[in-house]
């Protein structure tokens, strides 16, 4: 009884509870599939999650929690992948993405917006050319969308620590102060309502020959109360690139992901607690993968897709869910 009480105490220091550790992925059965995907992500928008982009020209797919059914929407109107799709008044926005073939794929240097309702897509404001570049990590907060790091040359060279806000009201461009390190193959997100977390990531660099190399342990917040960065003191666990990420909360989830260190696809799933600075686990996927995005709703994490493998496949349609509240 002591030993149970004394791990108990452990986990709850760490911000979990004893019911956590009974937490189980789980897999979502659907009569109607997801296509195979990576280089993809995946979106919720006023209650159903859609699936876009990845390498080839894939199509968008809409995903109804209610029924678990998967249905093929629109195609898409051209080649993108390395993006993180948000969700925004309404519709489905893509920026930041890069297309056509590895190592030299080229940024998007605009907005492609998806209408789930009309099922239609059309092109939005154009990113100033002095700032074009891909695999971005992309938010919101109020009406404005953030931009931050990347890369211009696809896989080859040109990482970045730019940092940007474009108006959607004014549709107008604002530089902000740039991050303290550049990277991409990772995802920014909103903490509450003041902090943007980036975490994960790597800076690709096929020029001299380390793709996957040169991971990112550092994990940048930007405070908008101060208008400035920092750096936790306490880095991200697992070093790796690929990754998703979530604000849940206080929490920051970061999961799936690829590195040198093995050739399956990452499965851990780390928590940090922004209010402690400390890091916790939750169950590991049952399925590691990088490259696709993941989902919050309702009191679960849902993810789909990605490679199961570090660099392009074998690709995945399986849908993952775990209930953490």
């Amino acid at each position: 009884m002591k030993m149970f009480l004394s791990i108990c105490l452990g986990l709850i220091s760490l911000g979990m509870s004893a019911q956590d550790t009974n937490l189980s992925w789980q897999i979502i059965s659907s009569q109607q599939p997801a296509q195979k995907r990576h280089e993809s992500s995946m979106v919720e928008c006023d209650g159903k999650f859609y699936a876009l982009g990845g390498r080839g020209n894939r199509p968008i797919e809409e995903f109804d929690p209610k029924t678990s059914n998967w249905t093929v929407l629109a195609d898409a109107p051209m080649e993108f992948h390395h993006f993180q799709a948000i969700s925004f008044q309404h519709e489905i926005y893509v920026i930041g993405a890069l297309t056509g073939s590895y190592p030299h794929e080229k940024p998007i240097p605009h907005f492609l917006i998806f209408n789930p309702k009309t099922k239609t897509w059309r092109q939005g404001a154009s990113i100033p050319a002095e700032r074009v570049r891909g695999s971005v990590g992309v938010f919101t907060r109020g009406t404005k969308i953030y931009l931050v790091a990347g890369i211009i040359d696809g896989h080859y060279d040109g990482h970045v620590t730019w940092f940007d806000e474009y108006d959607t009201k004014n549709n107008t461009w604002k530089v902000l102060p740039d991050a303290p390190r550049a990277r991409d193959h990772f995802q920014a997100v909103m903490v509450g309502k003041d902090k943007a977390y980036v975490a994960g990531g790597r800076t690709s660099h096929a020029k001299i020959g380390k793709v996957l190399d040169l991971c990112i342990k550092e994990v940048d917040v930007f405070d908008f109360k101060t208008n400035q960065w920092s750096t936790l003191v306490e880095g991200l666990p697992t070093l790796r690139a690929g990754t998703s990420s979530l604000g849940i909360g206080p929490y920051l989830v970061v999961m799936n992901g690829e590195s040198v260190k093995q050739v399956p696809g990452h499965a851990e799933v780390e928590v940090l607690d922004t209010r402690k600075g400390t890091w916790f686990s939750l169950p590991n996927l049952k399925q590691g993968r990088h490259g696709t995005g993941v989902v919050y709703w309702k009191g679960k994490i849902y993810v789909v897709a990605g490679s199961a493998n570090r660099g392009g496949g074998p690709e995945l349609n399986e849908m993952e869910c775990l209930s953490w509240k």
